[in-house]
């Protein structure tokens, strides 16, 4: 019993000690490191060696709220690390950066901390201040040397940027010489990220800077993703821009196609007479394209039903309520990703697979809801 006293009781004054670098309670964080200190180690080792279950020390703590008094205490009179990385392979600065703390982040840059440091999934601090579009924190950052290509598993901090809609942003690492056309491993472009945001400024800043219109990720371009989503002034800049009307994306869908499949019929009636006829329509109408790729449809997902029968012999058989539940789903999906909630959107599109068999032609936005939701500004 003692022993367990003693641990609840050292794990309370480690809680308290970190509470207080978040706090900024000074007073706190000094009494605190004096009774964790019960082999006389010193409140250096003690400080070094606190840290949470995610192996985050006083000082992430501290740059995440800004508590620059609180990292100096830390830094220059216990002496530790600057740089210390937690589970995810991030750094105080990295978390002061995504809170867009820039006086932190310049003491804690004052003091030796390396802003070229990437986390375990490769995004450092000038990732994350694109993202918020802090552009004082970016230029501070840039004035380090640190690299503007840097690349992360959602892409570089151009992509970043554009993804939430940072037109300032953009511009900033389009003057540093970023390359509008790098792409992530998937295929994302800065450009594509612009549009799947839905910011038309950022994409006619990346147009201006000479991106490519038609730039193809996941059998998708920036013309299907703007018809899924029925934006029709994206639309019309990325056709002015060169974009291709013709081109079929993996499900042999054109951009008209899409957008007649989420009954976008305005994005429809703009792109008609820019489409090259479609074999097997005869009726070369906004409603003969509508008719003609739901029926298209209905065909393919007859013939996925098909198969999955002869495999299972086993047909499904949908509720109307699991149906209702499924379009509320897909409704807040499409919310969501309009809002740029792109963690949201992912889950909100994942539910319908729970509830109705799998559908055939998936949304565009689903696809770079899950791509864009790598950028997301995620709270430690």
């Amino acid at each position: 019993m003692a022993d367990a006293a003693g641990a609840l009781s050292a794990r309370g004054k480690v809680q308290g000690f970190l509470e207080a670098a978040c706090t900024g309670d000074l007073e706190s964080l000094r009494k605190l490191g004096s009774a964790l200190d019960e082999e006389g180690k010193g409140a250096a080792a003690v400080a070094a060696g606190v840290r949470d279950a995610n192996r985050r020390t006083a000082l992430h703590f501290a740059a995440r709220e800004g508590r620059t008094e609180v990292c100096q205490f830390l830094v220059e009179q216990l002496r530790l690390p600057v740089d210390p990385k937690d589970d995810d392979g991030e750094t105080p600065l990295i978390h002061a950066a995504r809170q867009g703390r820039l006086e932190t982040a310049e003491y804690l840059l004052d003091h030796g901390a390396d802003p070229s440091v990437a986390s375990n999934m490769g995004a450092t601090a000038l990732h994350h201040a694109a993202g918020i579009g802090h552009i004082e924190l970016m230029k501070l950052l840039l004035g380090k040397g640190i690299d503007v290509e840097s690349e992360s598993d959602a892409g570089t901090p151009l992509v970043w940027a554009a993804g939430h809609g940072q037109e300032e942003a953009v511009k900033l690492l389009l003057e540093h010489n970023a390359k509008p056309d790098n792409e992530t491993a998937d295929g994302i472009t800065s450009l594509l990220s612009a549009v799947a945001a839905g910011s038309l400024p950022c994409l006619e800043v990346l147009i201006q800077a000479g991106a490519n219109p038609n730039v193809t990720a996941g059998g998708a371009t920036p013309l299907h993703i703007a018809a899924d989503s029925g934006n029709l002034e994206m639309i019309k800049c990325l056709l002015q821009a060169g974009g291709d009307p013709n081109t079929s994306d993996d499900d042999g869908f054109k951009p008209i196609q899409v957008a007649a499949l989420r009954d976008n019929l305005e994005v429809v009636e703009h792109l008609l007479p820019l489409t090259s006829p479609i074999p097997g329509v005869s009726n070369w109408t906004v409603d003969g394209i509508v008719e003609y790729t739901l029926s298209k449809m209905a065909e393919e997902k007859a013939q996925v039903s098909e198969a999955g029968s002869l495999q299972s012999r086993q047909p499904v058989e949908v509720s109307p309520e699991a149906k209702k539940r499924s379009l509320d789903a897909k409704s807040r999906g499409d919310d969501a990703f309009r809002r740029k909630d792109y963690l949201v959107a992912v889950d909100a599109y994942t539910q319908p697979k729970i509830w109705l068999p799998m559908d055939v032609h998936t949304s565009h936005s689903q696809i770079f809801a899950k791509q864009l939701a790598g950028c997301g500004q995620r709270i430690p």
